[in-house]
């Protein structure tokens, strides 16, 4: 890639509850990376786990910037099987930006058709941005559907460095392949994520960017390797 990554979106601390590392650890991790940007994406409640409601609204007491790296405040919404996400609107408002994820702690396969539905369904919520590692088999989804609609609402679907380097979930590869060669026919963004559960994954985007580079993927739809790009993506205000 001739771009660098500059931003990493999807990261986790201790709140999440199964993560290991704090915020300013995080952080001084991305800048250590020479990162700009850090998004602190906790899961939402229907993780076991994970944090109260309450975590969300209180989150801007956490400084813009630490360690000269500028701080997102956002979360990582588990999609439940009824199609609604975790953490309700009434406590996103405080955030930047919020990502839509199946897991498996949280949702059911449903078949392809319903889990389709319901993640466009999240997606069309004016608060979700992206979406996290849409590429597990294990809960099959049309991208043929899902591509199109990222587009329409302004959605990113994520290539997750984490999905890439353990390579543990169904056709995760090819899943990833197919919606890559998607977003480039229908010009949908992408972001690309390290999902760091530690802080010494923070910033690691070798093996994600490895793939694009062999797929010869359109940097000019990478949101985060900008960050006046990213901001411009989710309306950022500051």
């Amino acid at each position: 890639m001739k771009n660098t990554l500059l931003l990493d979106l999807h990261t986790h601390t201790l709140a999440s509850g199964h993560a290991y590392g704090t915020v300013r650890e995080n952080a001084q991790a991305a800048a250590e990376k020479g990162l700009v940007g850090l998004g602190v994406t906790e899961h939402g409640p229907g993780m076991p786990g994970s944090c109260h409601p309450l975590y969300f609204m209180n989150i801007n007491y956490i400084p813009r910037q630490l360690y000269g790296v500028n701080i997102y405040y956002g979360v990582e919404n588990d999609m439940m099987p009824d199609g609604t996400m975790s953490l309700d609107d009434r406590w996103m408002f405080a955030l930047d930006y919020a990502i839509v994820g199946i897991h498996a702690t949280c949702y059911k396969d449903l078949g392809i058709e319903k889990n389709t539905e319901n993640l466009i369904k999240c997606m069309s919520n004016p608060k979700v941005f992206f979406v996290s590692h849409p590429d597990d088999g294990n809960y099959p989804l049309d991208y043929s559907q899902v591509v199109p609609a990222a587009k329409q609402y302004n959605v990113a679907l994520e290539v997750n460095n984490n999905t890439v380097l353990s390579r543990r979930k169904k056709n995760c590869i090819e899943n990833i392949k197919t919606y890559l060669d998607m977003c480039m026919k229908y010009r949908t963004n992408i972001i690309v994520s390290s999902d760091a559960h530690d802080p010494v994954t923070v910033g690691r985007f070798a093996e994600a960017a490895a793939l694009l580079d062999e797929v010869s993927f359109d940097e000019d739809l990478i949101v985060n390797t900008s960050e006046q790009k990213f901001r411009d993506f989710i309306g950022y205000k500051g």
